[in-house]
């Protein structure tokens, strides 16, 4: 169930009209690179260019941009093996993105990742990885490490409904709350864990409730409306900044697609796809801003064409990269030092 930007104006949490348009632009942009990076990435897996599990987020890019945007820079921040979305958002190069996709050697991890496990610690991307949940456990000893070492950084966990049903969600909030951690859990509440709805599986109405069982504030935001997501982690940065502790965020969302590319999709109906559908987050926002007069025709082709043309540019790069040799193939498994994110 979705809730509506209308509840979020009444509800005082923001005001469309108190939004720089250069900063709305900026939204859309960056909704719509994830978005056309995402359905390049889906034709390459099903040409057969890629290989291994590949998770789309397609209708989620709201929930990405609007929490980094709120970020500072050089905040830590962990996500799911539903990741693309989070690492675009944080900044990290969509052709080295791209090339990981493809397994090349000049993917973010050298191509030993893939879809699920991409990382890059000097930006503060501590990584997206397959164990449903780890994100959370993750954030929460970064915001450890940033209390203990008195350094302005906050860290973001990005789960999913189903990560909010396992065991490290309770014993990393429970302790975060305790030590008033500077983190921020981020829940993309996208109705389904792989097959099973989040009503089959979750026994609260609302994952943000849970928040109050640990003492801290469990907001919930319309996961399609990317400045309703904006506003309630620009608070929740500041709560985390100023010493007041965690804060959870509960993002109705939807995936547009399958869980993973291939999904026969025959746990839900199409007539509910479409539906959520209508509130597709990049043209909520677009219709918007025209409405406004703050885009046209022309200012929303341009900005497609350059989006289009970084991302054939991020595929070119990645076909056109080397395979790693396979003489370093036991290169990166482990560690031989820590790279420190100041």
């Amino acid at each position: 169930m979705s809730i509506s930007s209308q509840d979020a104006r009444q509800e005082g949490r923001y005001s469309f009209d108190s939004f720089d348009s250069q900063l709305l632009k900026r939204f859309l942009k960056e909704m719509l690179r994830i978005r056309v990076f995402e359905q390049r990435a889906e034709e390459l897996t099903l040409s057969g260019k890629v290989v291994g599990g590949v998770h789309l987020a397609i209708g989620q890019e709201a929930v990405a941009v609007g929490v980094m945007m709120a970020l500072k820079e050089e905040d830590y921040v962990t996500g799911p093996h539903r990741g693309h979305h989070i690492l675009i958002a944080k900044g990290l190069e969509t052709s080295k993105l791209m090339a990981e996709l493809l397994g090349k050697e000049t993917g973010i991890v050298g191509g030993r990742g893939g879809s699920m496990h991409m990382a890059d610690a000097s930006k503060g991307m501590l990584g997206v990885n397959g164990i449903v949940g780890a994100s959370i456990v993750i954030a929460t000893g970064a915001a450890f490490t940033a209390q203990y070492l008195i350094r302005d950084q906050a860290a973001v966990a990005f789960f999913g409904d189903g990560g909010a049903n396992k065991g490290q969600f309770h014993e990393s909030l429970n302790m975060a709350s305790i030590f008033k951690l500077p983190a921020i859990y981020v829940c993309e509440n996208n109705q389904y864990a792989v097959e099973t709805s989040v009503e089959y599986s979750t026994a609260a109405e609302h994952i943000a409730d849970r928040g109050a069982g640990y003492r801290m504030p469990g907001v919930i935001v319309d996961g399609l409306d990317v400045l309703d997501v904006y506003s309630a982690a620009k608070e929740a940065r500041l709560r985390a900044g100023s010493g007041e502790g965690p804060t959870l965020i509960e993002a109705k969302t939807y995936r547009f697609k399958g869980h993973s590319i291939g999904d026969l999709e025959n746990y839900r109906t199409r007539e509910e796809v479409q539906e959520w559908m209508k509130n597709d987050p990049i043209i909520r926002l677009k219709l918007s801003m025209e409405e406004l007069g703050l885009l046209d025709e022309n200012g929303w082709n341009a900005m497609k064409t350059e989006v289009e043309q970084e991302i054939e540019a991020a595929v070119q790069f990645a076909v056109n990269s080397p395979e790693p040799n396979v003489e370093t193939v036991m290169d990166h498994n482990f560690s031989a030092e820590v790279t420190e994110h100041a």
